[in-house]
């Protein structure tokens, strides 16, 4: 036993009485009630890095909208599950002005939260075709992704793509796509939780490979314009979010108002069709549907059973931030800029403490500050080192969970930790740092 900032007894105690069998693989909901139950007995507050939340106040401008539709009478009237014409309007514009891409504004779908776009994407695209079983993540990615393909009751395979950068990413993703059973390939950028960003070159090799095995990419954007070293905040101007619909013809994207507009609770996000995907025709989808044309099934079929459509006062919500952001009148970038802020001074606290950086280069440049960064410590497994931080009042969660390959690493997220709180974090590292010696 060390001094440690926490109580000893008190912590141990604690995670005994979770009940997780291995800290390294919990989920990050069991990370966080955890964390709240040491919080609680011991009334001393944790440097919360488990959780993927944002910690901006909620947008002004969405809740003023969403205020006025429920004063308009929303509440009472179902929403069409395509979703509300405004909104679609301003997304597809978004699209255009943000990511220099053309789409219909009819194939810009409402979704509560892109978890709900991705389950829907996932259970779509793999019916479109009963020799394309197997849905293949880019990873490491976000855990509760591959969950909710086994929930489905779908194969998935994937690959720690930070082995595989650059030019080396074609014989690698080849080889998966080669064999014939993967219907959609999935990845988020920046990424989540190594926050490495693609390349345009990789991006070009993604939906090159895309196109010549007949396969769907699905792009999660839910950190939208946050690769801070690349300014895209001015509308319709260079640069762009970087994405795979320059380089490919079947597509979905997953655009979420969690992170980037500061609107998580209340669950509304967009899912976009390329509209070639949204045209296309897949005769086997009627073993499940009553039609073959992917953009109706999408709708009528997935969305319709999973929800029947987007809370309605909400859409009205994003229709509105959409609008000020595609005139130019809200810079949403410059008000989540401080994420990276802050990740650029913590990571430096860690580094100075005897930490490393896990994933740290986009190819040959260092990576983003941004939302999340990824550490480990000399000596330690992540399942080690994320129950041995508990001691100190730091909580993370093991990339274990995330399909990386760097099994010694954590994912840290800076959203909820007030920049107040960085003495006190700086603290709790020396005396880790103190408490295991480098060799």
């Amino acid at each position: 036993m060390k001094d440690t900032p926490f109580d000893f007894d008190i912590v141990t105690k604690n995670i005994e009485k979770s009940k997780i069998a291995n800290i390294g693989k919990a989920s990050i909901r069991e990370l966080k009630h955890l964390v709240n139950n040491i919080e609680k007995e011991t009334c001393k507050k944790f440097i919360r890095m488990e959780m993927g939340v944002p910690g901006i106040e909620a947008n002004k401008i969405a809740i003023e909208a969403e205020i006025n539709a429920l004063r308009n009478g929303v509440a009472s009237v179902y929403p069409e599950i395509e979703g509300v014409e405004s909104l679609k309007i301003e997304t597809a514009r978004f699209c255009k002005l943000f990511l220099d891409i053309d789409v219909s504004y009819l194939n810009c779908i409402p979704t509560v939260g892109s978890m709900q776009g991705g389950f829907a994407a996932f259970l779509t695209t793999n019916r479109i075709d009963k020799n394309k079983d197997t849905i293949l993540f880019l990873d490491p990615g976000f855990p509760v992704q591959k969950q909710q393909c086994n929930i489905l009751g779908e194969k998935h395979v994937g690959f720690d793509v930070y082995d595989y950068r650059g030019d080396k990413l074609r014989a690698k993703l080849e080889s998966y796509l080669s064999l014939g059973n993967i219907s959609a390939l999935v990845y988020s950028n920046p990424n989540n939780p190594s926050w490495i960003c693609f390349t345009e070159r990789e991006l070009a090799i993604i939906g090159e490979l895309a196109e010549k095995y007949n396969t769907i990419v699905i792009e999660d954007l839910a950190y939208f314009g946050m690769d801070f070293r690349n300014d895209i905040s001015t509308p319709g101007k260079a640069p762009f979010q970087p994405t795979v619909a320059k380089y490919c013809s079947k597509y979905i994207l997953l655009l979420s108002s969690s992170k980037a507009f500061s609107y998580a609770g209340q669950r509304i996000a967009m899912l976009v069709i390329s509209d070639s995907l949204a045209q296309s025709v897949y005769p086997d989808l009627k073993r499940f549907y009553t039609t073959d044309n992917f953009g109706r099934t999408m709708i009528y079929g997935t969305i319709y059973a999973l929800s029947a459509g987007t809370c309605h006062s909400t859409q009205y919500a994003l229709a509105a931030i959409f609008k000020e952001v595609n005139e130019g009148r809200f810079n949403f970038v410059n008000v989540i800029k401080e994420y990276g802020d802050k990740a650029k001074v913590m990571k430096k606290l860690f580094v100075d403490n005897g930490f490393k950086i896990v994933y740290d280069k986009d190819e040959d440049k260092d990576l983003a500050d941004g939302f999340y960064f990824t550490i480990s410590y000399p000596n330690f497994s992540g399942e080690k080192l994320l129950r041995e931080l508990l001691y100190y009042g730091i909580s993370a969660i093991s990339l274990s969970i995330t399909g990386s390959h760097r099994e010694e690493g954590l994912r840290a997220c800076v959203s909820l930790v007030n920049v107040e709180q960085f003495p006190e974090l700086e603290q709790r590292l020396k005396i880790f740092n103190a408490n295991n010696p480098i060799t």
